[in-house]
């Protein structure tokens, strides 16, 4: 069991009580009557604001924020995968390729660990011990769910035998990591003692990297399989495999294996950052909108130790760029900033698309507020084209130029040149046709999913990870959130909603309607 186990419950429970203590002034003693109990006169109706006075932030507030963000990122960069992982790979170009595999003796092969590489198929193992006559011993599967993983030879598909040479024959096009090969005493074989053709030297060439057994640490887990082999796919010019979200989220993923190689934590790197950095974003956000540097930071700390965030950021999914981008968009609505932000998020995943419907919400309801005011109409249309401009030309040309590295990897050349061309055009559009009927069209069930409302209430959790080892100990971990915050903040948003309409609280109405925004369409 990990250290965290401990520090996130006592760090979540300290932010409750910071935001009590924050709270206490608003409570009074009902026997002692005080300004509060004369009867107050009757409040004029206030003009609809998003913002609150002294929401300007200081210098205190950006160590507060940079203390809150540091304290994170020191906890979800601490065992977020391994530095190190296969890097090289033996590419077998068509179905039929082999490598033979020559054993310094007769030797009895009871197992293989490989790790895969690019491409699905599977790799027929064949025993020879005079290099002229060979017998099938079953095969390595490497299909989708098994990308960027390591993996051993099974029961049911690998029949171990006596051999003094190894052939394994590739059914299709495939990348294949590092091999290793053990024998009767369960050992591995020393590789400085194999013979191989110069082709398969990537097989044997990184041998110290071979682990004990496959976790999370060393190999991709659930989505995973997904998203990094995308984003790996787009470093080398391969039309990427998954195509059922937008790919700025994936090339996000690939800025971080450039910077860190093909291992766990260069793929998961990207995300854990901007997991880090959704917190600065969202102490600003609580500042500006409420004016307190207290709630500030409880609301941040609040966010930091939940445990779906922590969970979330340090998968690579593209998930905490939607949010990431949504949070930046909310913070500068009326900004240009917020259209970048929005085309961003929107080339990243679709869920964005339903935060700029927010958005367009309350931008509709501000200037309906603002109809009897002088200079209405040209205030009015000038903002207009402002949003043409910054919320509707920009977000299409991020969305329309996110698709570069398809373009290229379809042999259309590259440069600005292609961007103008109709077959670039036609790799876009086609893009949209097959991610809205595939996402329309999905039935899929999964064993650990739930149902809009069940989120509400943090009902039913995701298992995201779960491996048996042999001495019957086992490891796992899964997504929720922290269940106080959760009902606690359900009470808030009914709360919130009650002064919208009541006290007509224009930062009460922002709360819910970008709340709403991200609900609704999949209550729909």
């Amino acid at each position: 069991m990990s250290y965290l186990t401990y520090i996130f419950p006592i760090a979540a429970a300290l932010g409750v009580v910071c935001m009590a203590w924050r709270w206490m002034p608003i409570f009074s003693d009902p026997l002692q009557p005080g300004p509060e109990a004369e009867e107050a006169p009757p409040r004029p109706r206030k003009p609809l604001s998003f913002a609150a006075p002294g929401g300007r932030v200081t210098r205190r507030d950006a160590l507060l924020a940079l203390l809150i963000t540091l304290a994170y990122a020191a906890a979800a960069f601490t065992g977020l995968g391994n530095t190190e992982s296969p890097q090289s790979f033996c590419k077998f170009s068509e179905r039929g390729r082999y490598v033979e595999i020559a054993l310094p003796e007769e030797t009895e092969i009871t197992k293989i660990r490989y790790f895969c590489g690019l491409h699905t198929g599977s790799y027929r193992v064949q025993l020879s011990l005079d290099g002229t006559s060979w017998t099938d011993a079953g095969s390595l599967e490497q299909s989708y769910t098994e990308i960027f993983k390591w993996m051993d030879s099974t029961e049911e598909d690998f029949t171990p035998g006596r051999a003094r040479y190894v052939r394994l024959v590739a059914s299709d096009e495939l990348w294949l990591g590092e091999i290793a090969l053990y024998g009767a005493d369960g050992g591995r074989i020393d590789t400085a003692e194999l013979g191989y053709d110069a082709g398969c030297a990537p097989l044997f060439d990184e041998q110290e990297l071979v682990p004990e057994t496959s976790t999370y640490m060393n190999s991709a887990y659930f989505d995973e399989i997904y998203h990094p082999r995308t984003a790996y796919e787009h470093i080398r010019g391969v039309y990427p495999y998954e195509i059922t979200h937008p790919p700025l989220g994936k090339l996000i993923i690939a800025a971080g294996i450039e910077l860190w190689g093909l291992t766990p934590f260069g793929w998961r790197f990207s995300g854990t950052l901007f997991g880090a950095l959704m917190l600065p974003l969202l102490y600003v956000f609580l500042k500006r909108m409420l004016g307190s540097s207290g709630i500030a930071a409880c609301g941040t700390v609040i966010f930091a130790f939940d445990f779906m965030h922590f969970v979330q950021t340090r998968i690579a999914t593209i998930d905490t760029y939607a949010v990431f981008f949504t949070l930046l968009m909310y913070l500068f609505m009326w900004l240009f900033v917020s259209g970048v932000a929005f085309g961003l998020g929107a080339a990243s995943k679709w869920t964005c698309i339903y935060a700029g419907a927010g958005l367009a919400v309350i931008w509709l309801i501000y200037w309906v507020t603002q109809r009897r005011r002088e200079g209405f109409w040209r205030d009015f249309l000038s903002n207009c084209a402002f949003c043409l401009l910054f919320f509707v030309a920009v977000p299409c040309a991020i969305y329309y130029a996110s698709y570069y590295f398809y373009g290229t990897a379809r042999g259309l050349g590259g440069g600005v040149g292609m961007f103008f061309t109709e077959d670039y055009a036609k790799v876009v559009w086609d893009n949209q046709v097959y991610m809205w009927e595939y996402h329309s069209d999905l039935v899929a069930e999964h064993p650990y999913s739930s149902r809009w409302y069940q989120w509400l209430v943090d009902a039913r959790p995701i298992l995201y990870y779960l491996v048996r080892f042999d001495d019957g100990t086992k490891s796992a971990f899964g997504a929720f959130m922290n269940p106080i915050f959760c009902w606690a903040g359900l009470l808030a948003v009914i709360a919130n909603a009650i002064l919208a309409v009541k006290d007509r609280d224009g930062r009460a109405l922002f709360i819910v309607l970008g709340y709403l925004a991200q609900l609704l369409p999949w209550v729909l």
